[in-house]
Parts: C-alpha cells; structure tokens; sequence
C-alpha cells in the first residue's frame, strides 16, 4: 500500500507519506478554478510513487500530471499546474512559499553576485518597504503553465549551470520598475514604479526578453534589436564582426546590412587581385552569431540584408536551403531581399532586371534608398553603360526563384526599401533607412562601421515592448499606459550600459523605441470580427490610430519636460510630418473610418516641443513574451485553439483565453482563404505604425491543384503587400499537416511558429 511508503524530506529526513497533505496542496490549488478533478489528479500520480520518494519529486509529478490534463475541453489545468509550479517554485528559490520581504531578498541577491549592487544606492531602505507593499505576490497565480515555464526557463535569475532559481515573478516585476524609475526624482518615482509594476505584472504592458532576463541584473543591456552597417572593406567587416559578437552574447537580435559588400571577381587593390565575393564574409559573420548563446536565454540570431539587384543575388538567394555543399551555403544565417517599385515593375511588365556589383556603382547604391526618381535615372544610365559589368535576368524568372526560396525555408524575408523611406519617421535625404533587424520591424538609419568605438560609426539599437490588447478594455486606457511604456523605456536608454561607443551614440541621439501589440486574435474575437471578412478593418484602424497617437503625446509630453532627442531635426515628425500623411492612399478602399483624435494641435506640439524619441512603434513577433501573459502572439491568427510547443522542459500546452466563450469568434489561421485580409489589416496598422511589422504569409497546399502553391499565388500576395504600404514580410509559413493531429480529439494541435514546405510544395 502506498499509503505506507515512506517519503525522503528536502532536509533528508524520512517520514510517512501523508495522502492527505497532497490532497491538501491540490485543493488549494484549485480553489475557484473550474472542471478539475482532484481525484484524477490524485489517481494519475499516485501509480507514479514509490517508496522513499522525495517530496520534491512528489511535487514534480502532481504538477506533470495536471498539465498533461490542460485541454480545450478543460482549459483550467493550465492555472492549475501553474499554481503548483509556482509553489514549487518558491520552494525552491526561498525554501518556504511566502517570498521574503523586498530588502532582504534583494540585499540577499546583492551579496551572492545575482543583482545589480546599485540598487541598494539607489533606494533606501525605507524605500524597499514602500515599495514591498506595492507587491501582490497572489498576481502569480494568474498565469498559466505555458507561462511558468517561460519565467523559469528565460526570465527568472537562475543559476543556468546548476538550475537553481532565485526569485519569482513578482520580484521581477518590482525589480524592473525599480531599475527603470530609479534615474527619476525621488520625489515621483515611487510613484511611477507602482503605476509602472501594476501595468506590467496585470498582463497590460508586456516587456521583452532582454528587459524581462536582464534588468536588475549586473548585465546592463536590454535593447532588443541591433542593427549593424558593413561596408566594403576588411576593416568595417571586422568591426562588424567584433560587434555581432558583443551584442549576440547580452541578447540582442542583429540585423545586418551588407548589401555594399562587391561581388565575387570584383578587382582589389587597382587588380593586384580579384575579391573572393559574398559568400566568406558571410560565413565570418555566421560563426560571430554562433559562437555565444545570449547566456543560455536564446540563441544567437542574425538577418543578413542585400539588394535584389546585387550581381551574386542568384548564390545569395539558396544561401539557406539544404541543397548544395558547405562551402556555397551559410544555413544558419537568416536573409532579406530588399526592393523597390522599380523591380516590381519589371516584374509586371515582364521585362528584366540588370544586375550590378554594389562597388561598382556607389551612387546608385546609396539612391536605392534615399531617392527613387535618381535610382532609376542612374539604373537606366548605368544598364547602357557598357564599360560597368553587369548582368540581365528576367524579372520573373529571380523573383520566381526568391519567392520559391522563401517557401522551401520559410526565412528568406522582404524589405521593400521605397517604402520604408517615404512613409517614415526619418527624413530620408539626411537619414535615409536602409536596413531593418532579425525581426524586420524596426527601421533605422545606420551609417556603415569600421571600428567598435569609431565615433563616425552608428549601430542602431532599439528597445521594445508592446501593448496587451486582451487586457485592454477601452482605448482610452492606453493614454496612461503610453505615458508609462515611453517614460519607462526612455529611461531604460539612460540606464542601460553600452559595450560600443557607435550604438552609445545612436541611442542618445536618437532614442528609439518600438512599442507594438500582442493578442491582437483575442481582441477581435472579442469584438466579434475576423481576419478574411474585412469586418475587422475599422476596429483596426480605430485602435492603432489611438496608440500612434498616445505614444506620440506621450513623447511629446515627456519632451517638453526632459527635452526632445538631439536629432529630433533628422526626423520626418521635426517637419509637422506624422504617419497619417504618408500612408499609400489605396489603404482608403478598405476602411471608411475618419480619424478621431485631435491630430493638428498634436502636430503644433510636436513642432513646438519636439519628440523625446525619433520613433515610438513597431509591431513585433513577441512568441515567447506573449506567453507569459497567456495572450495570442503579436498580431497573428492562432493555429489552433490549443498550441502544443515542445521546450527543453517538456510538451507546454496553451488554451487561446476565453475559449468556452469564444471558440466561434475566433478565426484560426488555417480557416482563412487566403492572405488577403490579414494583409489589408496589417496594411491599414502599417498607417499609423512608424517604424515596421513582423508580418507573415501563410498558405495551405491543400487548397491547390497537386498539393502545390502555384507560384502566381505567391507573387500576387507579394504585390499585394507592396500596393498596401507593408514595409516588410517575415516568415512564410506552409501547412504541413501536423496541426491536422487531434489532441484527445478535441482541438488542432500547434508545432512551433515554424512550418516550412518541403521544397515542393510551391511550384513555378
């Protein structure tokens, strides 16, 4: 009989296992959670003990076996086994599940090297009291397993040698707050950390992870993107190295763009040799991402970034797929093709594309982004020019063999530069964009480096976060809220440490931030609209017209007080220019909503005071931060009504919120047509966004003719895109069955935010 077992306490000691005292902690537990069933839970783990068991172990199993219970039919396992994780949690971390009080934990975490030491200088210790009653250390039980295991595995300060965890989540919270404020008068900034802590720890404001990972920590760099320029020479490239180095190993996603860099055959040194091309640069560049692993949180990535028109396009293009041999492959890099209008009328009117060395033709090189019209007088001139090297492809058959790319890996992404430098924050004369980052939202100008601490250099870095639209119950609400994102990341730029003197000064200078959305699916289940029917079009364009503005009276505002960013007069917005005047006017078919807010006296302001930051939005992934809010992700339609995710932890299942309520609201992704509507939608947030969005492609083979996505289908979505204003497409994602899989026959199953066609499934 189990009930004679004995079971091994945490000290070592032996004693009786007690049935009851399990029960008890289930209970608990449970208590006003919905459809659980003690007594299977009890009946699956008992057959799992044995004697001399740990209650540790104990412990492990009871939680195991309710998150493997987590279903649609049941959605409430997941609180369940989230509330038992997070007892165990604290077991672990303080030896007891009351957590201590602020000072002597953080005083505690001080000593043993975990914490920044200069928040014992910072505050006082009455001001850790004040702040201690801030805590509600009952909001962890709001989140779900999904979630849990995300703090623990990401978030949470642990030992990541040993697994040994040392706080939980409300620690982080007030932490977090107390880093960012910490530079504000002490008069105030109790205050804002309370308002700060109650947005961030209810779910409303949901922070990245190298703020969530790295603030209060003695690792001081938390800008999620870095956005590096190589130019065409050994000393920029090594420079560029250095620096992908630096930043992959404190968890920053790089972007990099080395379209200048010549191609293969290209002479050196007046011809005293030939250039080797693309291709060993970017292996150089490969082994940079790839040898730090951004301190056990994340791997390290990279998006390398170079113009159609680049003379090697056709070897940079099958860079990533699994044909050919290592020396004429770098796979573990991710790729962007830049465009403009003058490609894609190529490829309308089926004529051809000439292809250039960058090196070659400097000048048109640099108008490929800040001036059209000269790009494509200097392109005419230069295909006429028979002393330039130079070769010619037809329009369709490069984009055929780009878009066929893009679905065989699903990673090669789009930048349409034309784009990106009229509907911008930057004025593209003086800063024009040339780039974007690993996640294809965020666009700065960058001058190319040639050392680390070069002060003619710029690395671009910017720092983000994003609204809960979930938790959001009227738009209104989001004016306190930006007040608080734009003064807490601003202050985060001041905070932060800079390991390289050019990203030091883009930051200060430029103070960007990125503020985008999650759980946008939830919002229009919510209010009753879809992706494909256009009923979400003005709903859309209501909300994301409220957060440009928000964000931008909460810069405004702040520059007023503070000051407004030293290159403010770089920026479009210096000139009374705001996104609203710059949108592609075919976004007016799809929503006959007007505007509602008071957009001239902003713009007066705006040219009166100024912007504390060149740029304020961006719509961002957010896989992992999302879940810790058990929210959708970004903008995307969900998959499944539950998504199943294989970590290193385990299998971690996550129910959509309000399932029972809304499972007919909802539209997953592979009910839509086509790309058609989420692509209106994302053009019609694109109006007010100022920077860019993570925006995806998603096709079902099922739906064609053979199982095959017709290559036609491809390029209309990929024109379609560009007619609505979109500044970039990130992954193409192809139904490859496996979301077909039944779990307990109740829901459609989620693998990953991955699933790449096999190659054959798109046809040209």
């Amino acid at each position: 009989m189990k009930q004679n077992f004995l079971v091994t306490k945490r000290n070592g000691i032996l004693e009786k296992m007690d049935l009851k005292k399990i029960r008890k902690l289930i209970t608990l537990s449970a208590d006003g959670l919905q459809g659980i069933s003690i007594t299977e839970i009890q009946r699956l783990s008992f057959i799992q003990f044995y004697n001399k068991i740990k209650t540790s172990s104990i412990h492990q199993i009871i939680i195991k076996t309710s998150a493997d219970l987590i279903s649609t039919k049941i959605p409430d396992y997941q609180y369940l086994s989230a509330r038992l994780a997070i007892s165990y949690l604290r077991k672990d971390a303080y030896g007891q599940f009351n957590p201590p009080k602020l000072y002597q934990h953080v005083k505690k975490m001080v000593k043993i090297g975990k914490y920044d030491r200069r928040l014992l200088t910072n505050y006082s210790v009455e001001e850790f009291q004040k702040m201690d009653k801030f805590i509600n250390h009952f909001r962890d039980m709001n989140f779900c397993y999904a979630a849990v295991k995300q703090l623990e595995g990401k978030y949470l300060v642990k030992d990541r040698t040993t697994g040994k965890i040392y706080e939980s989540a409300q620690f982080l919270y007030i932490l977090v707050s107390a880093c960012l404020f910490s530079v504000y008068p002490k008069d105030i900034r109790l205050m804002y950390i309370k308002r700060f802590y109650d947005a961030i720890s209810t779910f409303k404001i949901s922070l990245p992870t190298p703020i969530m990972a790295g603030i209060r920590t003695p690792t001081r760099q938390f800008s999620s993107c870095v956005l590096i320029e190589c130019d065409d020479d050994l000393d920029s490239i090594n420079a560029t190295a250095s620096s992908i180095v630096k930043y992959v190993s404190q968890r920053a996603g790089i972007g990099i763009n080395v379209g200048r860099i010549r191609a293969i055959g290209s002479p050196i040194r007046n011809g005293e040799a030939f250039h080797t091309g693309c291709i060993p640069f970017y292996k150089y560049f490969q082994s940079a991402v790839k040898s730090c692993s951004q301190g056990g949180v994340r791997g390290g990535a990279a998006t390398l970034f170079y113009p159609i028109w680049h003379l090697e396009i056709e070897s940079l293009l099958v860079l990533k797929n699994n044909r050919g041999v290592e020396s004429n492959r770098v796979r573990h890099l991710d790729y962007a093709v830049q465009i403009n209008r003058l490609m894609y009328e190529r490829l309308i009117r089926g004529e051809e594309i000439t292809l250039f060395s960058p090196s070659d033709v400097p000048d048109l090189y640099s108008s490929f982004f800040s001036d059209q019209i000269e790009f494509e007088n200097l392109y005419k001139k230069y295909e006429l020019d028979r002393s330039i090297r130079k070769k010619k492809i037809r329009a369709i058959e490069l984009f055929s063999k780009m878009m066929q790319e893009r679905a065989s890996t699903g990673r090669t992404y789009i930048q349409n530069v034309d784009h990106c430098n009229t509907h911008s924050p930057f004025n593209a004369k003086v800063a024009p964009i040339r780039q974007s980052n690993l996640c294809l939202e965020v666009l700065l100008p960058t001058n190319p480096l040639y050392d680390i601490n070069d002060k003619e250099g710029e690395i671009a870095l910017c720092t983000l976060s994003a609204f809960n639209l979930g938790e959001i119950h009227s738009l209104e609400e989001l004016e306190e809220l930006s007040v608080l994102i734009v003064r807490a990341l601003d202050a985060l730029l001041d905070y932060q440490d800079y390991p390289i003197l050019a990203a030091r000064k883009s930051s200060i200078n430029r103070r960007t931030l990125g503020v985008g959305v999650i759980n946008y699916a939830y919002y229009l289940a919510k209010n009753q609209v879809k992706y494909s029917d256009n009923s979400a079009n003005n709903l859309t364009h209501r909300t994301f017209e409220a957060i440009q503005y928000y964000l931008l009276k909460a810069s405004n505002e702040l520059a007023r007080e503070k000051g407004a960013c030293s290159w403010f007069q770089q920026t479009t917005y210096s000139k009374g220019i705001l996104p609203i005047d710059s949108y592609k006017r075919s976004l007016d078919q799809l929503t006959s909503e007007p505007l509602h807010y008071d957009w001239n006296s902003l713009r007066k302001k705006i040219q009166k005071y100024g912007l504390r930051n060149s740029t304020l939005s961006a719509v961002m992934p957010s896989e992992t931060s999302s879940q810790i809010s058990n929210a959708t992700n970004g903008i995307e339609p969900p998959r499944g009504f539950m998504s199943i995710k294989v970590s290193k932890d385990g299998i971690l299942r996550q129910v959509v919120p309000e399932y029972h309520k809304l499972k007919e609201s909802y539209e997953l992704l592979w009910q839509m047509p086509d790309n058609t509507g989420y692509l209106q939608l994302v053009g019609i947030i694109q109006k007010f966004i100022d920077q860019s969005i993570s925006a995806n492609t998603n096709y079902d083979p099922s739906k064609f003719h053979d199982n095959k996505v017709p290559m036609s289908v491809l390029l209309r979505d990929l024109l379609l895109a560009y007619k609505y204003g979109i500044k970039t497409l990130y992954y193409h994602n192809t139904r490859d069955g496996s979301d077909k899989i039944q779990e307990r026959s109740e829901s459609i199953v989620e693998h990953g935010i991955d699933e790449n066609c096999s190659g054959n499934a798109c046809k040209v």
